[in-house]
């Protein structure tokens, strides 16, 4: 009979991403993108985002380790809504010139 595991400070329901229980806006995969897209420890994530417990982001992170496809299954699929939008939404002129000028 398989064992379901559960994860302290993580809520998962299906068909929706995996979050921090107290902190129903924080996914699990925005602190994962931390971890690997800046290189934080779980130490400098608690530190940057104060409202964050030590215990929260180590919960995070090994629902990522084990959850790995799912959770860059969402980083892909957001990375891939970003770029769609930038495409429809392109930067405005003055914009442009105000980056070529600095």
């Amino acid at each position: 009979m398989p064992v379901e595991l559960t994860y302290p400070h993580i809520v998962k329901q299906s068909g929706e991403p995996a979050r921090l229980e107290k902190h129903a806006r924080t996914r699990v995969s925005m602190i994962v993108a931390d971890y690997l897209w800046r290189g934080w420890s779980a130490e400098e994530i608690a530190r940057q985002y104060p409202y964050l417990s030590l215990g929260e982001v180590h919960a995070a992170l090994t629902y990522y380790f084990d959850h790995r496809d799912e959770i860059e299954d969402e980083l892909v699929d957001e990375y891939r809504q970003v770029e769609d939008w930038k495409k429809t939404h392109p930067t405005p002129p003055f914009l442009v010139r105000l980056k070529q000028a600095s």
